[in-house]
């Protein structure tokens, strides 16, 4: 799987986690990492995975952004962000094609269909994509809502556990 930059756990399920590798996907263990199966393979475009979100409302629902927000000398552009509805099984495009490298997913712990997202954009020169996007419907559309330029990415993001109008 290559070196990994993300991961999620379930919390109804201790043993179950999903990882992101940079070169092989996603990855899912239900034994606590004894055991790990690919579950992207055929489904998501490209190898490189720099963030990973399961929905803390429906733990059936993650979302996966592509691209690794660590770079280094090799590094491997992503094609946006995609999502499953059935914890993993099957996986659908969402947009962000444009994002390169998407470094974390925040998901509102109410409502699986309200997500924000911090790209970091192509590491290779200037884009306009870089910033944070929110959806509030799964992903049909996205919204732009924090922009510096085009030589300025973000990275992180949280929703505040006890505010969760406010991102850190």
């Amino acid at each position: 799987g290559g070196r990994s930059t993300a991961g999620s756990g379930v919390n109804s399920k201790p043993y179950t986690f999903f990882m992101g590798t940079t070169g092989g996907g996603v990855w899912k263990t239900n034994d606590a990492g004894n055991t790990w199966k690919n579950i992207s393979d055929g489904q998501i475009t490209v190898g490189s995975i720099g963030a990973i979100a399961v929905a803390p409302s429906d733990e059936n629902i993650i979302y996966v952004g592509t691209g690794s927000a660590d770079p280094r000398g090799n590094i491997s552009s992503g094609n946006g962000i995609y999502k499953s509805v059935d914890f993993g099984e099957n996986w659908e495009f969402i947009g962000l094609p444009k994002a390169g490298l998407i470094g974390k997913i925040a998901i509102h712990k109410k409502n699986a269909d309200i997500v924000y997202v911090a790209v970091l954009g192509n590491i290779f020169g200037h884009n306009d994509e870089r910033g944070v996007y929110k959806t509030i419907n799964g992903g049909k559309t996205w919204k732009k809502i924090h922009y510096i330029s085009n030589k300025t990415g973000a990275r992180d993001i949280e929703i505040n556990p006890n505010n969760e109008n406010e991102l850190i």
